[in-house]
C-alpha cells in the first residue's frame, strides 16, 4: 500500500480523497492555485503544494507542475478526483514514466473512452447499443446545419472532449444549430483545448441512467448497480439517486453487462461509469463512458456499503477485488442534492463571493452525509465550478430517503452567496419527482417560465406566518425583560443555556398580545394605494398570541388555533429553528430584514411585517419609497469576465438579441435584449471583470 499520494484536485472532491486515504493510513498531499490558499482541502492534507495562479490552465490543469510536487514530496501515487486532468491520458503516462501511480484507469483506456466519438466505435464493436448519428468530426456551420437535417431534429450538438455539460447543446431548428455549433466549439476549445464536435439524435423523453463500474488489474469486472441522473438543468445534474425507480431487474442486468463488456474490451481498471440514455419504452443506448470517479458516487456507496475512493486506491496497488458480482447487494436507497452557488430566482446565475454562513445540517452515518470543500467565511471563486456542497440521505425506502433530504435542505443555511436551497427542496416535494416520472428535460417541463416563489406556493403559508408572530412576539418579551421599570403581568423563568453550559435564568415578560401580520401582497395593495389605482385597502392578519410555558405558545387568528413549540436554546438572530406543532417537528431558517421577518420552508419563502395592533393601524399611512427605473440599461446579472459586447453605440436592437456575453464559472452566459431599443453607450469594454448589477450597457 502506498504511504504517500498527492491529490491532484481541489475542493469537495479533494476533501472526500483526504479523508478517505486518513483512514487507510496514508499520508496527503495538497496541491493549490494562490486563490485557493487558505481552501479547506489545503487545511485538511499533511502537506500542501502551490502550484500557480488562480486560472486552472496555469495550475490544476499543469501536469508539469503536478509531476513537480509530487517529485518535492516524494509521493507515490496520485488520485486526480474528477474534472481536470482526471481524464488526461498524456498526464496518466508522464506520472507512469516517472515511476509514480495514476489512481485510475490505464492511459490507453482514457484514451480510448476519453474521445466520444472513438468511445461510440468501440461501444459498437463491443456490442454496446448505441445512438444513431454522426460521428466524425464536423468542421463548419453549414455542414452541421446539413447533418442535423439528414438526421432530423431535434439532435445533440457534442463537443467530443467535452463534459460536466459543457460543450453540448439541443437544437430543434437551423438556427439553434448554427449558435450551438459554435458555443460549444467555444466552450470545448476553452475548457478542453479540443474543439471537434459532433452531432447525434436527440432521444425525446429521455432518461439518463449510469451504470458504475469497478475493476482490478486480475481480470475481476462487475457493475454496482445503477444511478438515475435524469434530474438535470443545462445538461448538468442537479439531483442523483441510485438506485432508479425505473430499472427493472432484468433491465439492470442488462445494462450492467453491456457496461462490464465495454470496460473488458478496453482492459479498465479502478472505478469507472458507463452512461446510458433510456427511452420511455425502456430502450437503453450508450452515451459516454467517465473514465473516473463520478461526483454522484456518494450515492452508489449508501447502496452498496463500498468506499469507491478506497478501492480505487486498492486497485492502482495491484490488490484483487476481494467480492464477486453475486455477493453485491441493493440496500436501501439514496438520494443526493448538489449544492450550488447560484441563484435560482434569478435565471440561476452563478453567484460568488465569502461564504457569511454556512451551517450544514448534522451528519449522522448511513442517514445524512455532507461532502464539502468550504467552511464558514471561505471564499467561493469565479475562477471554478459553482458546486459547494453534495447533501446526500439514505432511507430503506425512496420515499424515506426524500423526506430525510426535505428536513437536511431545511436545515442547510448558507449566506453572503445565492444558493439552490431552495429549488433542490422545491424539486423533493414536486409530485412528478415524488411518483419517479422523470426525463432530462423534467426541470424545463415542471418550471416552464423559470422558478420563482409564485412556482412553489407553501402548502400552508398560514402556519408560516403564524410562527414568525411568535418570534416576534419572544423578541419583544425579550427586549422588555432587559429594560428598566418591568411591567406588571405573567413571567417565566427562561434557561440561558447556552452550548451545554448553564449560564442562569432569564425572566420573560409575557402578557397576552394581540399582533397584525402584513405580508408581500399587502405591501402590493399599499403601494396601489399610494398611487390612487385602488382605493385603501382593508389587509393584514390578526393574530393573538398567550405564553403557556417559556417555550410554548398559544396561537389564534380567525377560526385557525395552534400551539407552537419553540426550541428552547434558540435564540433572536439565529437562522435555523426547530419548532413543534400538533407535535409534528419542522425546520425553518428565520432572518430579520428591518420589521419584516422571512422564513423559509420547503422552498418556500414568506416575507412578513409583524407590527403591534396601534402600529398596524398607521401602517397604510407611511409614504411609499419609489423603485429606481434600471430599464435603460443592460446590468450584469453575475459575477463574470466580460467576453464580448455584441453591439456597438447608436445600432438598433430588437427583444431577444444578442447584446454580450459573459463568462462566469467555466461556463459562458449570453445577454439578450429584453425590448427594442437603441444602445446609447458602451459602458463597459471586453475583457473587464463586472460584478452582479454593474452597467453594461445604456439606451436611448
Amino acid at each position: 500500500m502506498f504511504r504517500k499520494i498527492l491529490i491532484a484536485n481541489r475542493g469537495e472532491i479533494a476533501c472526500r480523497v483526504i479523508k478517505t486515504a486518513r483512514k487507510m493510513g496514508i499520508t496527503t498531499v495538497a496541491v493549490y492555485s494562490e486563490a485557493d490558499a487558505r481552501s479547506l482541502h489545503v487545511q485538511m492534507a499533511d502537506e500542501a503544494v502551490c502550484i500557480g495562479p488562480a486560472p486552472a490552465r496555469e495550475s490544476y490543469l499543469r501536469a508539469d507542475k503536478i509531476l513537480a510536487a509530487c517529485q518535492q514530496t516524494g509521493a507515490e501515487a496520485v488520485h486526480p478526483g474528477y474534472g481536470f486532468l482526471s481524464e488526461n491520458e498524456a498526464f496518466a503516462e508522464l506520472l507512469e514514466q516517472n515511476g509514480i501511480v495514476f489512481i485510475g484507469p490505464k492511459a490507453p483506456a482514457i484514451a480510448a473512452m476519453g474521445d466520444k466519438i472513438a468511445s461510440k466505435k468501440l461501444a459498437q464493436q463491443a456490442g454496446v447499443s448505441t445512438i444513431p448519428g454522426y460521428t466524425d468530426p464536423i468542421e463548419s456551420v453549414e455542414a452541421a446545419v446539413a447533418i442535423a437535417r439528414e438526421i432530423g431534429y431535434p439532435v445533440m450538438i457534442k463537443a467530443s472532449a467535452g463534459g460536466g455539460g459543457k460543450g453540448l447543446r439541443v437544437a430543434y431548428n437551423d438556427e439553434e444549430c448554427r449558435e450551438g455549433f459554435t458555443s460549444c466549439r467555444n466552450e470545448a476549445r476553452n475548457a478542453f483545448g479540443d474543439d471537434r464536435v459532433f452531432i447525434e439524435k436527440f432521444i425525446e423523453e429521455p432518461r439518463h441512467i449510469e451504470i458504475q463500474i469497478l475493476a482490478d488489474a486480475h481480470g475481476n469486472v462487475l457493475y454496482l448497480f445503477e444511478r438515475e441522473c435524469s434530474i438535470q438543468r443545462r445538461h448538468q445534474k442537479v439531483v442523483e439517486e441510485a438506485p432508479s425507480p425505473f430499472v427493472t431487474p432484468d433491465m439492470r442486468r442488462a445494462m450492467g453487462e453491456q457496461a462490464v463488456a465495454l470496460a473488458r474490451a478496453v482492459g479498465y481498471q479502478s472505478a469507472g461509469t458507463v452512461e446510458f440514455v433510456v427511452g420511455k419504452d425502456r430502450s437503453f443506448y450508450f452515451l459516454e463512458m467517465n473514465t473516473r470517479l463520478q461526483v454522484e458516487h456518494p450515492v452508489t456507496e449508501l447502496i452498496t456499503g463500498l468506499d469507491l475512493v478506497e478501492w480505487m486506491i486498492r486497485v492502482a496497488a495491484g490488490e484483487p477485488l476481494p467480492f464477486r458480482q453475486e455477493d453485491l447487494r441493493i440496500n436501501g436507497w439514496a438520494i443526493e442534492c448538489r449544492i450550488n452557488a447560484e441563484d435560482p430566482f434569478r435565471g440561476f446565475l452563478p453567484s460568488t463571493g465569502r461564504l457569511v454562513k454556512f451551517q450544514p445540517p448534522a451528519e449522522v452515518p448511513g442517514v445524512v452525509r455532507v461532502d464539502t470543500g468550504v467552511y464558514e467565511g471561505g471564499e467561493i471563486s469565479m475562477h471554478y465550478d459553482s458546486m459547494i456542497a453534495k447533501l446526500i440521505t439514505h432511507g430503506a425506502t425512496r420515499d424515506e430517503a426524500i423526506a430525510r433530504m426535505r428536513d437536511a435542505l431545511d436545515g442547510f443555511v448558507i449566506r453572503g452567496i445565492a444558493s439552490n436551497i431552495a429549488f433542490q427542496a422545491a424539486l423533493m416535494q414536486h409530485p412528478r419527482f415524488c411518483a419517479g416520472r422523470l426525463t432530462t428535460g423534467f426541470i424545463a417541463e415542471a418550471y416552464p417560465n423559470g422558478f420563482s416563489v409564485d412556482a412553489v406556493p407553501h402548502e400552508d403559508p398560514l402556519l408560516l406566518k403564524l410562527i414568525c408572530a411568535v418570534l416576534a412576539y419572544r423578541e419583544e418579551a425579550t427586549a422588555a425583560a432587559m429594560r428598566p421599570g418591568r411591567p406588571a403581568g405573567v413571567w417565566f423563568d427562561a434557561s440561558m443555556a447556552a452550548s451545554g453550559v448553564n449560564r442562569g435564568t432569564l425572566r420573560l415578560y409575557v402578557p397576552a398580545h394581540t399582533l397584525v401580520l402584513f405580508d408581500d401582497q399587502d405591501e402590493a395593495k399599499r403601494r396601489a394605494a399610494a398611487k390612487g389605482e385602488i382605493e385603501s385597502p382593508t389587509y393584514g392578519t390578526v393574530v393573538r398570541i398567550e405564553a403557556l410555558t417559556n417555550c410554548r405558545y398559544a396561537v389564534r387568528s380567525g377560526e385557525r388555533s395552534i400551539e407552537v413549540d419553540l426550541d428552547p436554546h434558540w435564540r433572536p438572530r439565529e437562522i435555523r429553528l426547530t419548532v413543534n406543532v400538533a407535535d409534528q417537528p419542522l425546520v425553518l431558517q428565520v432572518e430579520r430584514e428591518g420589521a419584516w421577518y422571512r422564513v423559509s420552508h420547503r422552498g418556500s419563502q414568506v416575507r412578513v411585517l409583524v407590527l403591534p395592533l396601534h402600529a398596524a393601524n398607521c401602517y397604510a399611512y407611511m409614504p411609499v419609497k419609489e423603485r429606481a427605473d434600471l430599464s435603460k440599461f443592460l446590468l450584469s446579472p453575475m459575477p463574470g469576465l466580460l467576453r464580448e459586447v455584441s453591439v456597438q453605440v447608436g445600432q438598433t436592437v430588437k427583444a431577444g438579441e444578442r447584446l454580450a456575453v459573459i463568462e462566469a464559472m467555466k461556463m459562458e452566459n449570453i445577454l439578450r435584449a429584453e425590448r427594442d431599443g437603441v444602445v446609447k453607450a458602451i459602458v463597459a469594454q471586453p475583457g473587464a471583470s463586472v460584478a452582479v448589477d454593474e452597467v453594461i450597457l445604456e439606451f436611448e
